[in-house]
């Protein structure tokens, strides 16, 4: 049983090396691109290589601001903002269409440096 316990616990301890990349998306009620976007794109994101590579968390603009060290102040939604070691690493103001989107999450995780790699 201790040993189950142990191995268990390692699983909560972070492992140097390794960045655990987010995506934070910033929205406000009655967001028009917001609700474009999820009718969009929200069902498909987490299925898609970037979604398991750097899953999406969502805030409120209005409410508490997230523990992330943002390189300047979030003033439209939505707002798109890879985050690594809770420090902004890339953004996309507001919802450019599907098409658009996917290239420029892409060209953000580049940019990062943050490898898409196509496992489950």
């Amino acid at each position: 049983m201790l040993k189950a316990l142990a191995v268990s616990m390692l699983g909560l301890w972070p492992i140097a090396g390794v960045a655990n990349p987010f995506l934070l998306m910033a929205e406000e009620d009655g967001c028009y691109w917001c609700a474009k976007w999820n009718e969009e794109i929200a069902h498909i994101y987490p299925k898609t290589v970037e979604g398991r590579t750097a899953p999406l968390h969502r805030y409120d603009l209005h409410s508490d601001t997230p523990d992330v060290e943002f390189t300047k102040r979030v003033h439209f939604t939505p707002t798109f903002v890879l985050v690594v070691d809770n420090k902004e690493v890339g953004r996309i103001e507001g919802y450019p269409g599907e098409d658009f989107f996917w290239g420029l999450l892409g060209m953000m995780f580049e940019r990062a440096e943050i490898p898409l790699e196509n496992g489950s």
